[in-house]
């Protein structure tokens, strides 16, 4: 699979294969099937149909894949499962580590203005690092919504990715950071996923030692939990 990052790197590659026969029975003998993992004969594979559909993953850590192989990235899988399914998805990774909603803002018109056409779909994850730096709620909210305001005026289609303050930061932040999300999406008619990594936050093999950060595996696993969503959030007719 190919790597793309938020500089928006297009490779394109090609592949022959000739086979020649020798004689009548290599000209009928038929292929031998290919075997998945659990043994069985593999489907055949789903072929890519329909127009291209650039998605970007505007995100902090969680995105940019930290600590794993590119091609273990959010958004790289999210592109894979994509096009199992048919679709011929581009997910662009603009995910930075370490950024805050107040960073995010900061190069958001510069990554869309980067593309050579308009995204179908912004996924946008932020606000954990927020979390982390002791940022208000309130600051929090304001940078997320200059962010939709821009993508509403441009005419992106949003899906927020969610997250959850943790118990310790008290009752009160946790209940006005927690509806940060909410609120926005209902505010700017988003698509929403309240809390994107519900799938995991309780089981700690999924994480890497840093106990914020999911493992390869955590990975696969957020991409399979929030397949339908991001494919809810396309526009149809596209």
């Amino acid at each position: 699979m190919h790597k793309r990052g938020w500089s928006n790197i297009s490779v394109v590659g090609a592949l022959a294969l000739a086979l020649a026969g020798c004689g009548d029975a290599a000209e009928d003998a038929a292929p031998a099937a290919e075997i998945a993992e659990d043994g069985q004969p593999a489907l055949p594979a789903i072929p890519v149909m329909g127009p291209e559909r650039k998605i970007i993953a505007f995100g902090d850590s969680l995105f940019a894949g930290y600590n794993l192989d590119p091609r273990d990235s959010y958004p790289e899988k999210l592109e894979n499962a994509l096009r199992a399914k048919g679709m011929d998805a581009d997910v662009i990774n603009a995910g930075v580590s370490g950024d805050t909603s107040a960073a995010g803002l900061q190069r958001l018109e510069f990554t869309l203005a980067a593309q050579e056409t308009p995204p179908a779909l912004l996924i946008l994850e932020l606000g954990g690092n927020d979390l982390l730096r002791g940022l208000s709620p309130e600051e929090t909210k304001a940078n997320l919504g200059k962010m939709l305001t821009i993508l509403r005026e441009q005419k992106v289609p949003v899906l927020i990715m969610g997250m959850r303050a943790p118990p310790n930061y008290g009752p009160e932040f946790q209940a006005q950071f927690d509806a940060i999300y909410r609120d926005l999406a209902k505010e700017y008619g988003a698509a929403l996923i309240p809390f994107w990594l519900e799938d995991i936050y309780r089981e700690p093999a999924l994480f890497q030692a840093d106990k914020i950060h999911p493992t390869a595996d955590g990975i696969e696993r957020l991409v399979a939990s929030t397949l339908d969503e991001v494919e809810g959030a396309l526009p149809r007719g596209e």
